[in-house]
């Protein structure tokens, strides 16, 4: 999967590891170890230390998960998609489903 293929609000699905099969919102992508962190994936426990604005204790947060674990997720087709690079009608470059041409920008 292409680093540009996959953007901060896409909906993708997991298609491998503990959390497969789980759909989740992309919150943001670190290009520079290609991982994406996907709400409510790949949740791990903290051990938070007590700040003047913080409780201190055990919080559950989002990890990243590495980019080639996931996939678009295409709601017609109802799974997860390759997308391919189109053009619109004002002529812009798009991401298009190569399943349903479902445009995803």
């Amino acid at each position: 999967m292409s680093l540009s293929s996959i953007k901060a609000g896409d909906q993708v699905i997991v298609i491998s590891g503990r959390d497969k099969g789980r759909i989740g919102k992309v919150l943001r992508v670190f290009k520079d170890t290609d991982r994406v962190l996907i709400e409510r994936v790949n949740m791990v426990k903290k051990h938070q230390r007590q700040t003047q604005n913080q409780q201190a204790g055990i919080v559950s947060k989002e990890a990243p998960i590495h980019i080639s674990n996931v996939m678009l997720f295409d709601d017609k087709a109802g799974k997860g998609v390759r997308a391919k690079t189109g053009v619109d009608k004002d002529g812009r470059k798009v991401r298009v489903s190569k399943v349903t041409e479902t445009v995803f920008d």
